[in-house]
C-alpha cells in the first residue's frame, strides 16, 4: 500500500471564504460567508480550525493566523458555471459544467407541471421560487386539506416537492420525485428534492427524511475512479444522492451535522481503504438559506469543538481534507447560495504541515490530489498538489 490508505473528505456545505472574482455575474458582490458571520457575531471561536490554518487564508474575526499551522491550507476557486450543490461537488470530483443547470425563477411551465399532475394523480400548489420554510407555512394547511403537492424552486436548478408525512407517505413522495426526475432529465435540471415535513399549521418543520434525486454525472468522477481501483468509496450524508449513487460502495444516511459527525467518528474506527466522502448539510439547509448567522456560528463552533476527536482517530496512513461546495451568506438579503471561493485544509500525521497551497484555480485540484494519493488514476480535470504535501 502507499503512504496514504484512507482519505476523509469533509464538505462543510456552503462555508465560503469570500466572493469569487466573477461574483458580480451572480449578484453576489457582497457575499463572504465566514467573514461576514464573524463580523456580525463579533468574532468566532474556532481554535482548532484556526490551528489548522483557517485564519491564514481569510480574514475571520476571532480567528488569528496561526504561526505554525498544523495543516496545509489554501483556497479553491470554482471553474464551472453555477453555484449549486451538484456543480460544486461534481467539480471537486473532477467534472466541469460549461453552462449552469437551468433555473426557473418564474416557476415551472405547464409543459412540466401538467404531465407531473397527470402522472402523480395529485394537484400542485405553489409552483414558484420560494423559501422552503415560508412556502410550507403558507401552503401547508391547504396541502393537508386537499392532498395537493407543494412544488417550488429557488435560484438553483431544483424541482422541490414538499408534503406532510401524515398526508403523503414518504414512499409515495419519493415515487413522485422519481417521476419528476425522469421528466426533467432531458432538460438537465440539477436536482429533484423530496421535502417532507411534520407538525401543525404555524409550527411546521422539515425533517431529515429529505431525499435528493440528482442528474447522473456526465462522466466518470473521483468516486468512480476510487471504486474501479478496488477501494472503498463511502458516502456519508447526501453525497450518494448528489452523484446518483455512481461510484459509491456504501451510503450512510445522516440526520444533520451532529449525526454526521458521530457517524464519521464511528467510520474512523472501521478498517476500510479508500475514500470517506462526507457532507455536513446543516450549515446550508438550516442556517444559510434561513439567514440565521447565530445558528451558523454555533454550528461552526460545534464542528470545531468536535474536530480534535476526529484528529485523534487518524493513523499515519490517513489524510483529512476539509472544504466546501459554495457559499450561502446568511448576513445578506439573499437566501440563496453565493458564488464564493472555498477553504482548503489538508492534514495527516505523515504529511507536511504549514504549506501554503495557494488559490487553486479549480475545485478539481482536490479531487485529482485524492486520486493521486489513493492511486486511483487521472481524472478528467484538475492538477494534483500531492507533491506539496510530502516531506
Amino acid at each position: 500500500m502507499g503512504l496514504i490508505e484512507r482519505v476523509i473528505l469533509i464538505v462543510l456545505d456552503s462555508v465560503g471564504v469570500g466572493k469569487a472574482p466573477d461574483a458580480s455575474d451572480y449578484g453576489d458582490q457582497g457575499s463572504d460567508t465566514l467573514g461576514n458571520i464573524s463580523r456580525v457575531m463579533g468574532g468566532l471561536k474556532l481554535p482548532n480550525l484556526g490551528n489548522m490554518g483557517l485564519g491564514r487564508l481569510h480574514k475571520i474575526e476571532g480567528v488569528a493566523p496561526a504561526l505554525r499551522p498544523m495543516a496545509c491550507y489554501g483556497r479553491m476557486r470554482e471553474r464551472s458555471k453555477g453555484k449549486d450543490t451538484t456543480t460544486g461537488h461534481w467539480e471537486i470530483a473532477g467534472l466541469y459544467l460549461d453552462k449552469p443547470f437551468p433555473t426557473f425563477p418564474n416557476g415551472f411551465p405547464p409543459g412540466i407541471i401538467e404531465p407531473f399532475k397527470q402522472q402523480t394523480g395529485r394537484g400542485v400548489l405553489g409552483n414558484k421560487a420560494a423559501s422552503g420554510t415560508e412556502i410550507i407555512e403558507e401552503l401547508g394547511p391547504e396541502h393537508q386539506r386537499t392532498g395537493d403537492l407543494i412544488v417550488y424552486t429557488s435560484a438553483d436548478s431544483v424541482f422541490q416537492v414538499a408534503a406532510h408525512e401524515d398526508t403523503v407517505p414518504l414512499a409515495e413522495l419519493y415515487r413522485y420525485c422519481e417521476i419528476a426526475r425522469k421528466m426533467l432529465d432531458p432538460l438537465n435540471v440539477g436536482r429533484v428534492i423530496a421535502r417532507p415535513f411534520i407538525g401543525e399549521p404555524g409550527s411546521y418543520r422539515r425533517t431529515y427524511n429529505r431525499k435528493d434525486f440528482s442528474l447522473p454525472p456526465t462522466g466518470p468522477t473521483l468516486l468512480d475512479h476510487v471504486k474501479e481501483a478496488g477501494l472503498d468509496c463511502i458516502a456519508v450524508g447526501k453525497i450518494s444522492s448528489v452523484f446518483s449513487g455512481s461510484g459509491v460502495t456504501e451510503s450512510i444516511h445522516t440526520d444533520g451535522n451532529a449525526d454526521g459527525m458521530q457517524k464519521t467518528e464511528e467510520l474512523m474506527k472501521r478498517d476500510f481503504n479508500g475514500l470517506a466522502f462526507i457532507n455536513l448539510v446543516d450549515f446550508d439547509m438550516l442556517w444559510g438559506h434561513r439567514n440565521n448567522p447565530e445558528g451558523y456560528a454555533k454550528g461552526l463552533e460545534e464542528f470545531d469543538a468536535w474536530l480534535p476527536r476526529l484528529l485523534a482517530r487518524m493513523t499515519t496512513t490517513d489524510m483529512l481534507a476539509i472544504t466546501a461546495d459554495h457559499g450561502c451568506d446568511p448576513t445578506t438579503e439573499s437566501t440563496d447560495h453565493s458564488r464564493e471561493e472555498v477553504p482548503l485544509l489538508v492534514a495527516g500525521p505523515s504529511l507536511r504541515k504549514g504549506v501554503d497551497l495557494g488559490t487553486r484555480q479549480t475545485f478539481a485540484d482536490l479531487g485529482q490530489t485524492i486520486a493521486d494519493v489513493l492511486g486511483a488514476g487521472i481524472l478528467e480535470n484538475g492538477d494534483s498538489f500531492y507533491s506539496m504535501l510530502l516531506e
